[in-house]
């Protein structure tokens, strides 16, 4: 029971004191966190720069610490066994711009950003939220998602960073 009440404060709090997730021009958002897809799992890091009221661009780099290696047949008579994926597999980077709606929404503690992201693998979009508690902490989702691909799929791992992906993390204010 000590543990709920605990729990409870903890969050109560955390909302009392939420500031607000997004400034506009000259804001700058850091996000680390966990990057979770079909076939592995990985970090990911992010950094935002505010150009408006509700505009910002940044970069994002993911790399999947743990991938299944691939056993079996892959188009065609090639058999590969206990094949393991390269660095240049594991590896993704790339430049977004996002839609910062705090103000739009009406909550000031909450950024919803959808944007749109160009990278090594494809050209994608993203939808995140952003949640401050204090004025250099919060945590953030996000969800990315490619719309064209660059590979035809020839390689065995291919579809790593070029699928849909799930990121949570901590949430860093640098301003």
């Amino acid at each position: 029971m000590k543990k709920v009440i605990t729990f409870l404060f903890l969050v109560s709090f955390g909302f009392i004191q939420a500031q607000q997730a997004f400034n506009g021009k000259g804001d700058i958002k850091v996000n680390v966190g966990a990057n979770l897809q079909d076939g592995g799992s990985g970090i990911q890091g992010s950094v935002d720069f505010g150009l408006g009221e509700n505009f910002s661009f940044g970069f994002v780099a993911n790399y999947l610490l743990g991938v299944d290696n691939f056993n079996g047949f892959y188009q065609g008579t090639t058999y590969y066994n206990d094949y393991k994926p390269e660095f240049q597999d594991r590896f993704d980077a790339k430049a977004r711009i996002n839609a910062n709606l705090s103000s739009v929404i009406g909550v000031k503690e909450l950024d919803v950003y959808p944007g749109l992201s160009l990278g090594l693998r494809n050209f994608g979009g993203h939808v995140g939220g952003r949640y401050f508690f204090t004025d250099g902490f919060g945590v953030f989702t996000e969800i990315g998602f490619p719309i064209a691909k660059y590979s035809d799929e020839k390689d065995v791992f291919d579809h790593l960073n070029n699928q849909v992906t799930f990121s949570l993390g901590a949430s860093f204010n640098l301003n």
